[in-house]
């Protein structure tokens, strides 16, 4: 039975680099996936777009390519990426010149659109799935709005001959799951094979979590050699039995624990896990470990996809202000407590307008608020944390300068002071119909 590996080399944009790496050259891969867009992330980059054309694309996406692109090219490994972000053919673009000043002949790159549906949503009446408003609510706010694509467009270029596919906005396991499609010719209806193909992606798609990075917990979640933690491969066969495994010697672990700890993330419903591809049942997925960082998986069925696309909305929600500083010491608990209420009392006579603002110290009740964070001792240091939301970037900015005021006007030893004020990029919601969003493929060879 024909088997193929693909390696996960990335989980978010920025990620480390150096396992992707080793996947490529000690992986006996044939596919390596980068899932580096996180929601928020297209938003950002789509700003970013605005005030240059040729930017949008994943900050680090160069670096990746300078590191990976010689090794998989001379191997013949295939790299398919979101990394395109907010501007995917700019993305194929760097990629040539880097390729061209590598040296490297014979690559043909592609880059996938349509993901960009801003228009269609402004066009619409449509709802926002966390609230129920209508999108029109805040629409002289919108930055963004991005359709998740499913396979069907890296499966094309591929079958094209593609031997990097960078893409925009598409589901996670897409990426994993198009050279399955590609290299078994799996049916695009085949809702139970799919079904097991999105199990495989979703396991892969944050890279190192599912080794053991996110997994450790010392003392209670052992894991050895972290600091060089190996990312995941899975090995899967055309009937869609999956093994996944890393690197041998490579840091981490790959267990039951660490897969089934995966498994569930980001899981709402784990009988309708819906993509733009299939309705995955995660329900009658089963594991075991057949060796040593060694997991196999299988069973995962599906239904029909749905009818509709979701769409992810970036829009300016707001500005954040915020100030720092540390005090240390007997007392820098009560220090601390002082100059959160100085500053709370100074930015009340100052009249700085804001519509929610957080008093926390950092290291004793920041997290998990006073009540749960009584531990019985004094820390012998703190750091003081003033956030506030405001409507515009003046409001924001007064908030950081109060606490960096601390300086010279008490309480005693602070010291560390930061400050900074940004705009708050907001992420919602909505589910637009499917025949209203179309991909493209655009080609570069060199």
């Amino acid at each position: 039975m024909k088997k193929i590996r693909i390696g996960s080399g990335a989980g978010y944009a920025g990620d480390r680099i150096e396992p992707a790496v080793e996947l490529a050259e000690k992986g006996n891969i044939q596919y390596l996936s980068f899932e580096c867009l996180a929601e928020r992330t297209i938003a950002i980059a789509q700003q970013a777009k605005m005030k240059d054309t040729n930017a949008g694309y994943d900050a680090l996406l160069a670096a990746r390519m300078e590191a990976v692109l010689p090794i998989c090219h001379a191997k013949g490994i295939k790299i398919i990426s979101n990394m395109g972000a907010a501007n995917p053919i700019a993305g194929v673009q760097k990629i040539k010149e880097i390729a061209q000043k590598m040296g490297i002949k014979g690559l043909k790159i592609a880059a996938v659109t349509g993901d960009d549906v801003l228009s269609v949503v402004k066009a619409g009446d449509y709802t926002i799935e966390e609230t129920g408003a209508k999108l029109a609510t805040i629409k002289d706010k919108l930055v963004s709005a991005n359709a998740y694509l499913g396979v069907k467009p890296i499966a094309e270029a591929l079958k094209n001959g593609a031997d990097i596919v960078i893409t925009g906005r598409v589901a996670d396991p897409a990426l994993f799951m198009a050279p399955l499609i590609y290299e078994f010719g799996w049916s695009e209806t085949d809702w139970n094979i799919l079904g097991q193909g999105t199990v495989i992606g979703h396991l892969l798609e944050c890279a190192g979590q599912i080794t053991g990075g996110y997994f450790a917990d010392p003392g209670y979640k052992d894991v050895d050699g972290l600091a060089r933690l190996g990312f995941p491969i899975a090995e899967v066969s055309e009937d869609g039995t999956a093994v996944i495994t890393k690197v041998s010697g490579s840091g981490g672990k790959v267990t039951l624990a660490t897969c089934k700890e995966q498994f569930l993330y980001e899981i709402h419903n784990p009988a309708a896990y819906m993509t733009p591809d299939v309705v995955a049942n995660y329900t009658t997925v089963a594991m075991r470990e057949i060796g040593p960082d060694q997991v196999e998986v299988k069973g995962g069925t599906g239904q029909a996809k749905p009818a509709t696309l979701k769409a992810s909305i970036g829009y300016v929600d707001s500005y954040i202000g915020e100030g720092q500083i540390s005090y240390a010491g007997p007392g820098a608990v009560n220090r601390g407590r002082l100059a959160l209420a100085i500053v709370a009392e100074r930015l009340k006579l100052m009249g700085v307008q804001y519509s929610e603002l957080k008093l926390d110290l950092v290291g004793v009740d920041s997290l998990h608020g006073g009540k749960l964070s009584q531990t019985g001792h004094e820390p012998y240091e703190v750091r003081v944390r003033v956030t506030g939301r405001t409507q515009n970037m003046k409001e924001a900015v007064r908030i950081g300068n109060e606490v960096e005021t601390l300086y010279t006007n008490g309480p005693a030893g602070g010291g560390g002071a930061t400050k900074v004020a940004r705009e708050v990029v907001a992420m919602v919601s909505v589910v637009v119909p499917r025949e209203l969003v179309s991909y493209s493929l655009h080609y570069e060879v060199i």
